[in-house]
């Protein structure tokens, strides 16, 4: 049965606010260290993606818990989500610790090696010394949002969200610039706030379950040691997710990599179009989530069928979020970018990047919802090929138009439409083509 609109937003509202919630916590960070020094501003950017990137293992991971447990859910076997559940958060505990660890050790050393900016790689490192904390509760938050979406009960995502934003913001405040008698920390204060935020987040979470949700009708908290068998049976749907998820980034990392190559100044403005960037990349992100869900969850309940028609009507709700946003930003770039910034010049050197990158979403809403509805099949090892083929053409188009060419930062930011238009147009080739129909309710 095709899902009504009504459906798709109530499923999509939760999830839609609490990721706005969360990018407050970015554009808390951006707004506050805008005001320290283009330095702070621009090492965050670098900081925040680097770290990204490894945030993305944990993250590619849960999505594979949450097609599984999508699946389960539509099959109405609740009993074997608790299992899926378990494994999964334990496998994110081993991984957040060796990731702690790895990033530790290496992170300077990689960092040293591609920074040019001696002032911008001590600023970074300020940051990551502190914001690597975050890995242990995040990576275990993971699970739980993983479950609320898998199960489509995701107004828990919302009030978890507010806690944890109006966490960061006070924490922000205090120990960024130092008040009620603690020391300004500046950039290292932005990463402590977050990192504590983060575990705000996790307790939220766990005392929510434990009080407002029958989590014996799921299995939840019946802890057990690893069980390899079930292990490897998610690690086959997660696996590609969490490879997909960290070479994305990786890559966006490149992009700013080979930014700071320009200058300071350039990569100042590149972090603040990417804050304006994520406000409607939420937007798009929010629905593209509800893509997979619903996606896993029909075909679980045998409504193959239902599936492109499902993903053409989250498509249209999509567009009636996004391009009212479009319009106002184009109208009023300079008052949006002062948001993030109270620097006039940086502000009106940007204004030709800042059209470039909000036309951008124009493709980006039916790329992103048809790729994860890939995902949402349980045929992750095509969405990986998807996203390695369209990265390829996205490294190659930053090797020639960033450092080749050395353009100005507006035609850099077009390297996005080419991931975008890559992507999405194999993503929809794949899906009209029916292949993953093929003995899909028996493979995971």
């Amino acid at each position: 049965m095709l899902f009504p609109q009504k459906h798709i937003l109530r499923v999509a509202s939760p999830i839609l606010v609490s990721l706005m919630m969360e990018h407050l916590i970015g554009m808390a960070d951006t707004a506050f260290l805008g005001r320290v020094g283009e330095i702070e501003l621009g090492a965050s950017a670098i900081a925040g993606i680097y770290y990204l990137a490894i945030f993305m293992l944990g993250f590619g991971f849960s999505i594979g818990v949450q097609i599984l447990i999508g699946r389960r859910n539509g099959e109405k076997n609740y009993n074997a989500i608790g299992p899926i559940f378990t494994q999964g958060l334990l496998f994110q505990l081993i991984l957040a610790a060796t990731l702690f660890g790895i990033s530790h050790w290496i992170s300077p050393i990689i960092l040293k090696s591609i920074l040019q900016s001696e002032h911008i790689y001590e600023a970074t490192l300020k940051y990551l010394d502190w914001r690597v904390y975050g890995f242990f509760f995040s990576f275990t938050a993971f699970m739980f949002r993983a479950f609320y979406i898998g199960i489509a009960n995701t107004k828990t995502l919302t009030m978890n969200s507010i806690v944890m934003v109006c966490t960061n913001i006070v924490l922000n405040y205090i120990l960024i610039f130092g008040k009620f008698g603690l020391p300004a920390l500046g950039i290292a204060g932005a990463a402590i706030a977050s990192s504590i935020s983060e575990m705000v987040s996790l307790i939220f979470f766990i005392i929510y379950t434990r009080t407002k949700i029958d989590y014996k009708r799921y299995g939840l908290f019946h802890f057990s040691k690893l069980q390899l068998h079930l292990l490897k049976r998610i690690l086959n749907i997660s696996i590609w997710t969490m490879i997909q998820a960290f070479i994305s980034i990786s890559t966006w990392f490149l992009f700013f990599i080979a930014i700071e190559h320009l200058g300071e100044r350039s990569l100042a403005i590149t972090n603040v179009l990417r804050n304006v960037s994520s406000f409607l990349f939420i937007i798009v992100s929010a629905f593209a989530t509800v893509a997979s869900s619903l996606v896993s969850n029909l075909i679980g309940a045998g409504q193959q069928n239902e599936v492109i028609p499902t993903c053409k009507s989250i498509s249209i709700i999509c567009y009636c979020f996004v391009l009212p946003l479009i319009l106002l930003m184009a109208l009023f770039p300079e008052t949006i970018m002062r948001i993030y910034t109270d620097n006039s010049n940086l502000i009106q050197t940007a204004v030709p990047s800042f059209y470039v990158m909000i036309c951008v979403y124009f493709i980006s809403v039916p790329a992103n919802i048809m790729f994860n509805a890939v995902s949402g099949t349980g045929y992750t090892r095509i969405s990986l090929w998807i996203e390695l083929l369209a990265l390829i053409g996205y490294v190659s188009s930053v090797i020639y138009i960033v450092i080749v060419l050395r353009a100005n930062i507006a035609i850099c930011w077009t390297t996005e439409y080419v991931y975008l238009a890559f992507m999405g147009s194999l993503s929809y080739w794949y899906m009209l083509s029916g292949k993953w129909k093929l003995n899909n309710t028996n493979s995971i």
